[in-house]
């Protein structure tokens, strides 16, 4: 049996003929990948070496190749510059794992003044609410109308013009007795 076709110099598939198996599609693009990784994995593994710690390395390369041969439509294995098209997406899952990691380190962080806000030392406290303690009996000892000018302002958040208009004094006057009241609460505060 003579299998040349005398019209044309290449054999076609004619309709009867049986068609190849897909899988022998799929078998070129695999060996067309494995090739790519045979030829690009060292240089992926440095650029990941110079970039990531050394325990990571293994798995990031592998995650780049990974999602190379699982881009859509098989266009991995018709990349005609794959090496720029890998350290582009090394580049690309460099940033992914910074942002993951910057995730990772703060959930994981413990912060101090946080945690123990709540908890504040006893010793602090009692020494707090002592002088806490004595400036309320400095405030407690001053004149009626400075302690008046005084509560009116810090506590009520007057302004000195206001309280001099409600009072009917002046404001060298309503001054005069912030001064006073201020010093009598520093010097109660200063007795330990």
């Amino acid at each position: 049996m003579d299998f040349e076709d005398k019209d044309s110099e290449r054999p076609g598939i004619a309709g009867g003929d049986p068609l190849p198996p897909e899988d022998w599609e799929r078998f070129g693009r695999s060996a067309r990948i494995e090739a790519i990784y045979s030829e690009h994995r060292p240089q992926i593994t440095r650029f990941f070496k110079s970039r990531a710690p050394t325990q990571d390395v293994g798995d990031l390369v592998q995650e780049v190749f990974s999602r190379f041969a699982s881009a859509r439509g098989g266009l991995a294995a018709l990349v005609e510059g794959p090496g720029a098209y890998l350290v582009k997406s090394a580049r690309m899952l460099l940033a992914e794992y910074g942002r993951a990691d910057g995730r990772r380190h703060r959930s994981q962080h413990d912060s101090f003044s946080d945690e123990h806000e709540g908890a504040s030392d006893p010793h602090a406290a009692l020494e707090a609410r002592d002088v806490l303690r004595r400036a309320e009996r400095a405030i407690s000892r001053l004149s009626p109308l400075t302690r008046e000018i005084f509560l009116m302002h810090r506590f009520e958040g007057l302004r000195y013009p206001e309280i001099a208009r409600i009072k009917g004094i002046s404001v060298k006057t309503v001054e005069s007795h912030m001064t006073k009241a201020l010093a009598a609460i520093k010097r109660a505060r200063g007795k330990q």
